[in-house]
């Protein structure tokens, strides 16, 4: 609303009406503007405190629902898709604070970028669940608000993006249903699932009239994790594996490396006389290539053949057979290193390089971005175990991950169907100890294990380390962030594949089938809906000033 144009005149020809004060609108309507947008950053930062260390997964099924009120309540499609990317801003600092001591203030600019992504699902939101909806277009929002946000997850998973941080099914890594939803679906399928109960609970709250749609809905999401129960079995079991993970703990300064090595050499000696297949250390755990430290390597073989046992550890140096940095997984047995390797491929934005170098370097500057960029592996790899002592016997087959590629699906996925029986990830969190970030990164594994039927090890130099079984449920002790000591996990191994395994991320695929129907609709509506005549000439008032007719 724009403030009328007021005439100045003389106080003896004054008219009350030309004096009127302005009414102020726009001010008004900024600050409610400011206010909403504040209320959006919040509301978006809620489902954070579902996931690690918060723990409350019970919540991730209310935490959207003052974002979703917020939007369905815009004036206007402009101001949803402005709340839906306040929100979306506030969501992503909230599961990335943990980044803020490296990033600083780049993280909020990179929260303010990727929140973007929310602006069109607030739009869509508001379309569907606006106003007074009728029966159908609720119902339709039950399946189209959880599709949209399954994009935007989509989207913002593209690894230069930042990769599937976040993921808001990931935040019910501990409850069984859920696991048994991945299994079929992958951790997208649960995301749907999560929203599509907000999106209910609205309609529960917001339109009375509507209540029994939402009631519906919400047994419809029952029902689709029962039949998931009842059909989507775990793999049967055929055997087991034994598996030492080795944690030194923080050890920082100069000689740092050097004696972390030595107290993880230490704990892997305490391990003698366990009948172990496989001794994992963390991510960076040797800080030397092998090819150029004979005597590192020597060292390594004279554990494999205390233990027993091969010993997969983790190598951040430059090679010495190719140019620059690699992170490597690389397997030394009894009889030295095998000569089984995997590079990693998916690096971590920032933390082990810095995208477009030429034009961002400038935040190595102002946090702990990466100096040097590593190089990236070429693809994924799975590792054969020489000849072992434990249970399993020799011919087991590990998948290896490094650090944050445990957030992607596809890759467990693709490591199952080359033939892994276990999935190995080396990690490391050590500059963010004190955060959320160690328990969240090893409830990843959890999603990862029901996702392929796989059993998955967690090992971490610095905690937090854990095991899995091929249902997704934790396994065996868990080392924390304040232990330096050894973990024995005794793992059952499965064959078996699961839905996931063999369909893939289908709810995707479902996703965007839904949403792409909705725009089509949208643009058929837009097109049968007449468009105005022309203007006919400008009339003039009695004050000189022209109006058009019908305005």
């Amino acid at each position: 609303m724009r403030t009328p144009f007021v005439r100045r005149t003389s106080p003896a020809r004054t008219d009350p009406r030309a004096t009127a004060v302005p009414t102020g609108a726009p001010a008004d309507g900024r600050y409610r503007g400011l206010v909403r947008g504040g209320l959006a950053v919040g509301f978006g930062a809620l489902p954070a405190l579902a996931f690690p260390a918060p723990g409350l997964w019970w919540w991730a099924y209310l935490a959207l629902v003052p974002w979703l009120l917020l939007i369905r309540t815009a004036p206007s499609q402009r101001r949803a898709g402005l709340d839906g990317w306040c929100g979306g801003v506030g969501f992503m600092l909230a599961v990335h604070q943990w980044l803020l001591p490296s990033l600083h203030v780049f993280l909020l600019l990179l929260s303010v970028l990727l929140g973007l992504l929310w602006l069109p699902w607030g739009r869509l939101v508001r379309a569907m669940l606006g106003g007074t909806p009728s029966p159908g277009r609720a119902a339709a929002a039950l399946v189209v608000v959880p599709s949209g946000w399954l994009l935007v997850e989509l989207v913002r998973s593209w690894q230069g993006l930042g990769g599937p941080w976040g993921l808001l099914g990931a935040s019910q890594w501990q409850v069984p249903a859920a696991l048994r939803l991945a299994s079929v679906g992958g951790v997208w399928l649960v995301s749907l699932l999560v929203v599509a109960v907000n999106t209910a609970v609205v309609l529960l709250l917001a339109v009375p009239q509507l209540r029994r749609t939402a009631v519906v809905g919400l047994a419809g999401c029952a029902l689709v994790v029962g039949l998931a129960w009842w059909r989507a079995a775990p793999p049967p079991t055929t055997g087991t594996v034994r598996i030492a993970a080795v944690q030194p703990g923080v050890y920082g300064g100069p000689d740092g490396v050097a004696r972390r090595f030595d107290r993880a050499e230490e704990l892997t000696r305490s391990l003698a006389g366990q009948r172990l297949d496989l001794v994992v250390w963390g991510e960076s755990s040797v800080g030397a290539d092998l090819g150029t430290r004979p005597d590192l390597a020597a060292r390594l073989t004279a554990l494999a053949r205390a233990v027993d046992a091969p010993v997969l550890v983790n190598v951040d140096a430059r090679r010495s057979d190719r140019p620059g940095i690699f992170k490597s997984a690389i397997l030394v047995g009894p009889r030295g290193p095998t000569g089984g390797r995997y590079d990693k491929t998916r690096l971590v934005p920032f933390g082990e390089y810095v995208p477009a170098r030429a034009v961002l370097g400038w935040v190595t500057s102002v946090g702990k971005a990466a100096g040097e960029d590593r190089r990236r592996g070429t693809e994924a790899v799975v590792l054969t175990l020489p000849d072992a002592a434990g249970p399993a016997g020799p011919g087991l087959r590990i998948g290896p991950l490094i650090c944050f590629e445990t957030a992607f699906p596809d890759m467990s996925r693709r490591l199952a169907r080359d033939g892994a029986d276990v999935l190995v990830a080396q990690s490391s969190t050590s500059t963010f100890q004190e955060s959320w970030a160690p328990a969240q990164h090893a409830s990843l594994g959890a999603l990862r294990a029901a996702e392929s039927g796989r059993p998955t090890v967690h090992a971490t130099l610095t905690g937090t380390s854990a095991a899995y079984g091929p249902d997704g449920r934790r396994i065996g002790p868990v080392l924390g962030t304040d232990a330096s000591a050894t973990a024995v996990w005794t793992l059952p191994l499965s064959t078996g594949r699961t839905v996931y395994d063999r369909l893939g991320a289908w709810p995707l695929y479902g996703a965007l089938v839904v949403v792409a129907a909705v725009c089509v609709a949208g643009c058929r509506e837009r097109l049968r809906t007449p468009g105005r005549g022309p203007r006919g000439p400008r009339a003039r008032t009695a004050r000189g000033s022209a109006a058009r007719p019908g305005r």
